[in-house]
C-alpha cells in the first residue's frame, strides 16, 4: 500500500480525550473541530492536562451540529462544567476560542504528524503523542527527514516544520491516567525530547484514511 494516513484524529476540547474519525477536513487552522474549546483557570491560564491530567479521563467529540460534546453532553450544559472544576479547580470555565492562536490553542502549530515506526521505536502507545494525523509503512528515520518538505495527501498539501518537543503529558496512560515517568525520560534519552512534527497547512484539503503520503518540496516563498 505504500506510506499511508492509517488514523485521523481531533480533540474537540483541548487537553481532554479527543476521537478516532475516518476523513478530516483540514484547512489553514488545522482540523475543522479540533480544540474548538478549553478549559480557563480563574487565574486566566489556559488549563492542559500536563498538570491538570484529569482533563485526559474527559472524552471530547464533536456533535452533528459540529459543537463540542463531553462525555456526549454538550460543552456549555452545567453538568459538563461542574465534572471539569472536579478535576481542574473550583473557579475554572468552558470557553470557545477565537480565532487562530496558535500559542495556547495548538501550543505551537495547528496539526500534528505521528509515524507509526516512531511511536513502535518509543515503545509506548501512539495515543500518548496525540496525532491528528498517523502514517503507516514509513521508514523509522522519516521524521528526521521530512523537517522542511511537504507532505502530500488526499487533497492537502502539509508542511513540516520540526519534530515535537513532547513534555510530561506523554507519560498519562490514554485510558487509566496512570503515571509512567520513564515514557518521557525514553524520550529525552533516546530521542533528542521529540516525537511526532509540528506542522502547518500549506494547501487545504480533505484527508481520508488509507491516503497516499508524498513527500514533496514545498513551493518557493511557502513557510509557516
Amino acid at each position: 500500500m505504500g506510506v499511508h494516513v492509517s488514523e485521523l484524529w481531533r480533540y474537540p476540547v483541548k487537553s481532554m480525550r479527543g476521537e478516532r474519525i475516518d476523513v478530516a477536513e483540514i484547512r489553514t487552522d488545522g482540523v475543522v473541530g479540533d480544540r474548538l474549546v478549553h478549559v480557563r483557570e480563574s487565574s486566566g491560564r489556559v488549563a492542559t492536562s500536563r498538570y491538570r491530567p484529569g482533563l485526559l479521563g474527559l472524552a471530547g467529540t464533536l456533535g452533528r451540529d459540529g459543537e463540542p460534546l463531553v462525555g456526549g453532553v454538550p460543552w456549555s450544559d452545567p453538568a459538563v462544567l461542574e465534572r471539569v472544576r472536579a478535576v481542574t479547580e473550583p473557579g475554572a470555565e468552558l470557553v470557545r476560542f477565537e480565532g487562530v492562536d496558535h500559542g495556547q490553542r495548538f501550543d505551537v502549530l495547528p496539526l500534528t504528524v505521528l509515524t507509526e515506526s516512531m511511536a513502535r521505536a518509543v515503545g509506548y502507545d501512539h495515543r500518548r503523542f496525540r496525532p491528528n494525523v498517523l502514517i503507516a509503512d514509513a521508514p523509522v528515520e522519516a521524521e528526521l527527514e521530512w523537517a522542511g518538505y511537504g507532505l502530500r495527501v488526499g487533497g492537502a498539501l502539509i508542511g513540516v516544520r520540526n519534530q515535537r518537543s513532547r513534555c510530561v503529558m506523554t507519560t498519562f496512560d490514554p485510558d487509566t491516567l496512570e503515571q509512567d515517568p520513564m515514557v518521557l525520560l525514553r524520550v529525552v534519552r533516546e530521542f533528542n525530547g521529540r516525537v511526532a512534527l509540528d506542522c502547518w497547512i500549506a494547501e487545504p484539503g480533505v484527508i481520508h484514511v488509507g491516503d497516499r503520503v508524498e513527500v514533496v518540496e514545498l513551493p518557493a516563498g511557502l513557510a509557516a
